[in-house]
């Protein structure tokens, strides 16, 4: 049984048009206009733009239309992650339930959908100025940590990146960000098909899941994972990815 398919559309900062936030509702107009980084606001712009342009293409509504619901499962604001909020009955009832993941590194944005399982998306800009170092020891288990220092110095940073988008998309997936501790949280070697090895221990979820790795303009690491069936569930291959152009996708919107 292979894993869900899972749509990935990559966009660039530059794709920020005046054009788009006629897409973003109340309250991602409200954040839009309140972030005071420029670099953030386009990114936050363009990641909202696309999301709403691929949902409401497969949902056949008007993008702006699309409802979506931002609701952070610890303290109530409207942050986190963001689900669709289609009603369960009504003109929409039968709409497929579709899961979506937003992520954004440097000068990209990434938009991946799917449907029928919980799918999280991360990215990173290998060109950026991380402290590999620092972010290691809060990341990495014990484990991960040896190993990673038992790496040439040169090949440490891509990869802890590639361990850190494995991780980042996991917990995407089920919707807890950075809520639980990461060093529990074991994934397999960088040079290994992706794989969870350990889960941290405040976490009662434990879903098989499905992973993909990816590289960005051949550069920029990203990973893809689908929470799909039961732990122990046994499934072959990763997230089945296809991959689409969401600077296209924007640029003939905003024409």
């Amino acid at each position: 049984m292979t894993g869900h398919p899972v749509q990935v559309w990559w966009a660039r900062l530059e794709d920020a048009r005046a054009g788009l936030p006629s897409l973003l509702d109340p309250v991602e107009r409200a954040r839009y206009e309140s972030t005071v980084d420029p670099a953030g606001r386009g990114r936050f712009l363009v990641g909202c733009a696309l999301s709403r342009l691929v949902l409401g293409e497969l949902l056949g509504l008007p993008p702006a239309d699309v409802p979506l619901r931002r609701v952070c499962p610890r303290c109530g604001g409207p942050h986190g992650k963001v689900h669709l909020a289609l009603p369960p009955d009504g003109s929409s009832g039968t709409r497929p339930a579709y899961d979506f993941s937003v992520t954004h590194s440097g000068a990209l944005v990434g938009v991946a959908v799917c449907r029928g399982g919980e799918v999280g998306l991360d990215v990173e800009d290998s060109h950026g100025d991380m402290d590999v170092d620092s972010a290691a020891r809060v990341a990495l288990s014990t484990s991960e940590l040896a190993a990673l220092y038992a790496r040439p110095a040169a090949e440490r940073q891509p990869a802890f990146l590639r361990t850190w988008t494995r991780k980042e998309a996991v917990l995407k997936a089920l919707g807890v960000g950075l809520a639980v501790p990461l060093r529990e949280l074991e994934v397999s070697a960088p040079e290994l098909p992706p794989a969870v090895l350990a889960w941290p221990g405040p976490l009662t979820t434990r879903p098989h899941m499905s992973m993909t790795d990816l590289v960005v303009d051949g550069a920029h690491p990203a990973a893809v994972a689908v929470a799909e069936g039961e732990e122990g569930e046994v499934k072959d291959g990763g997230a089945r990815v296809a991959l689409h152009d969401g600077s296209e996708l924007l640029a003939g919107y905003a024409r």
